[in-house]
């Protein structure tokens, strides 16, 4: 499938409590989301024209800060903002999750891919239409997310299932 749009921690849209923070590694933007509060941050975009309707895949480019071991569970959400949709609160879909291993070697990169299908998974975004995504580390999965440290973002694709 076609990459449809990239995030950057430099276009996060931080929430005003329990959101990912800014950080640097060796001059690289990255978001940084703790193991023990589950901690968000929120992008927003233009569903692009050339989207043809066969769902989406975000995939979270992170490193790990500190842990050699262990999982990270990543969630992302959609919010359709339309024509029609009150900003006054957030209307977020229920999110997706996926769970990759942290790498062997801390600063190392590695990748965590989620899927959408069309429709109500991705808040029925229509092509052409604004939204917001939302990315967060799942904490509170105590069972799966078992690496220590922060999990440090550097990107997410979205990319065409």
């Amino acid at each position: 499938g076609d990459t449809l749009l990239v995030f950057t921690p430099l276009s996060n849209e931080p929430p005003t409590s329990n959101y990912a923070t800014f950080d640097t590694r060796n001059l690289h933007p990255t978001l940084d989301f703790d193991a023990s509060t589950e901690e968000k941050a929120v992008f927003t975009g233009i569903l692009p024209r050339n989207y043809g309707g066969g769902g989406v895949t975000n995939t979270v480019w992170w490193a790990a800060g500190t842990a050699t071991g262990g999982s990270v569970v990543w969630q992302t959400a959609f919010e359709r903002i339309g024509t029609a949709l009150d900003i006054d609160a957030d209307s977020f879909a229920t999110g997706n999750n996926g769970t990759t291993v942290a790498p062997s070697t801390t600063g190392s990169t590695t990748s965590t891919a989620i899927a959408h299908t069309d429709g109500a998974q991705m808040d029925s975004v229509a092509v052409g239409e604004a939204f917001r995504l939302r990315v967060n580390r799942d904490a509170n999965d105590a069972i799966n997310d078992t690496a220590v440290g922060d999990a440090e973002l550097l990107f997410v694709e979205l990319k065409e299932t």
